[in-house]
Formats: C-alpha cells, sequence, structure tokens
C-alpha cells in the first residue's frame, strides 16, 4: 500500500478532517486523522494491518500491545494476523497501565502498534510499561506517522503514511488566532 493511495481512503471515508483540532498531545492542528473511520472497514483494517506485519515479518513478537483508545482496534488486527496475545494498555488517574487482567511476564517480545503518532507520547508510555515489565520491545508500528519519520521511539519503527502535518502549541497557534472553533476529537479523556 503506497501513501498516495492510503491517503485516498483516508478521504473517500470521511477520515482526513479539516479544521481546528486539539490532538490527543495536547498540541493543535488544522488536520486530524480519525483512523477509525477507515478502519471500520474490514477491507481496509486487514490491508493496512497486512502492511505493519509485513514490516515486522521474522521477528519472533509473541504480543502486541497498544495505547487505548485508537490503537486497540489496529494493534487487535495486527495481533490477530500475527496469531499473538494482544492487549492495551490505558490511563488510570492520567498514568498508562495495564488493567483488566492483561499482564506481561520478562520473556515476552512485544510489538507496540498505535494508530496515529504526533509526538509519539502515548507509545513512550505504553513502551515503559512494557519495560516495567520486563519484556522486551522489538519494534513500533503505525497507520500515521504526522511526525515525518522524526520522532524515534524503536529502533525498528514502521509507519505506513509518514507525513509532516501542522502542529502548533496552544499559545502559538495561528488558528486560535483566527477564533476558528476548536474540536477535540482524540481519546484522552476517556
Amino acid at each position: 500500500m503506497v501513501a498516495p493511495a492510503l491517503l485516498d481512503i483516508f478521504r473517500s471515508s470521511g477520515a482526513l478532517l479539516e479544521g481546528h483540532f486539539k490532538l490527543t498531545s495536547g498540541l493543535h492542528s488544522n488536520t486530524y486523522f480519525q483512523c477509525a473511520k477507515v478502519l471500520q472497514y474490514p477491507e481496509y483494517l486487514t490491508e493496512i494491518c497486512k502492511n505493519i506485519v509485513s514490516a515486522f515479518s521474522g521477528l519472533d513478537i509473541n504480543t502486541v500491545i497498544s495505547p487505548a483508545v485508537g490503537g486497540i482496534v489496529v494493534g487487535t488486527e495486527v495481533g490477530r494476523q500475527l496469531g499473538v496475545k494482544t492487549i492495551f494498555a490505558e490511563r488510570k488517574d492520567g498514568k498508562m497501565v495495564l488493567r483488566r487482567g492483561f499482564a506481561l511476564s520478562p520473556d515476552e517480545k512485544v510489538l507496540v502498534v498505535e494508530d496515529v503518532i504526533t509526538t509519539g507520547g502515548s507509545v513512550a508510555e505504553v513502551i515503559e510499561v512494557a519495560n516495567r515489565s520486563g519484556a522486551g520491545v522489538l519494534g513500533v508500528g503505525s497507520v500515521v506517522d504526522r511526525s515525518n519519520g522524526t520522532v524515534k521511539l524503536a529502533e525498528k519503527q514502521f509507519s505506513l503514511l509518514t507525513l509532516e502535518v501542522k502542529n502548533y502549541e496552544p499559545d502559538n497557534c495561528p488558528l486560535c488566532r483566527e477564533n476558528l472553533p476548536l474540536d477535540a476529537p482524540g481519546s484522552r479523556t476517556l
């Protein structure tokens, strides 16, 4: 799957939004990738995840872990295609933790999977969850990397779509200065 085709899929499914958005990272942007709108279609979900799985072929992965909420769907499908255990970390009192009886052991080799990376904050927190458990992180896979590859989270990292999207600190946001309505479609508040 090549970047222009993936961008076309985002556009045709209504998943590439334009406006004034507060991202999960806290930054503002005029562009938002709502991966859930693409991943709701099984043919797109399967193909996107097949590409992520291919990027990590040959690695001895036995667990896929994702940050809740955005990474759960893509992580689950990547885990299904790999035939391995799939879990997710979620926020409790503002901190990423394993809940629901999920656990990692020191012998586990994990792949961290996310839908969209901007600053990499959620993925870094999931990596820390894995590290605290003693598990080995073999790589990071994502659908979209908004940092154009500048955010490095693991030695082996892959994104289907890598591009630079304008992000602004809230105090220096031209969209705020234009008084454009701010939408916060991310999941940080869940």
